[in-house]
């Protein structure tokens, strides 16, 4: 089993958690924890870069949402880099879950969406 890693970087108006291994019920909490503490208040959001997960349970889709819900609360957003057809995406599909958030396929792109959100031009 090749548990969670959460990278943690810091990009101009937002947080970028690079999440790689498998995230399940016995790592999932310490990994919303870990977003959530590292994340700036005067960021505009989050990227929660799941493209390197190989496994996702239900605990981990929980977290998810917890991570939307605590970062809504502040006024930041949450995208999601989420590959079509990797594992996160099937195991959202497969839960019947809808997305806890915008969903790019690429890091650049999900910055992208957070700093067009912030203009206001």
């Amino acid at each position: 089993m090749s548990l969670a890693d959460v990278q943690i970087t810091l990009a101009p108006n937002a947080l970028v958690a690079h999440v790689t291994g498998e995230v399940d019920m016995s790592n999932a909490e310490e990994m919303g924890a870990t977003v959530i503490g590292a994340t700036p208040n005067e960021a505009r959001g989050v990227v929660l870069d799941l493209s390197a997960v190989e496994y996702l349970d239900s605990a981990g889709i929980y977290v998810i949402y917890g991570i939307r819900s605590s970062l809504q609360a502040r006024g930041q957003a949450l995208i999601l880099v989420i590959p079509p057809r990797s594992p996160v995406h099937d195991a959202l599909r497969l839960a019947g879950a809808e997305h806890p958030g915008e969903v790019t396929e690429q890091v650049e792109e999900a910055l992208r969406v957070i700093e067009d959100a912030g203009r206001t031009d």
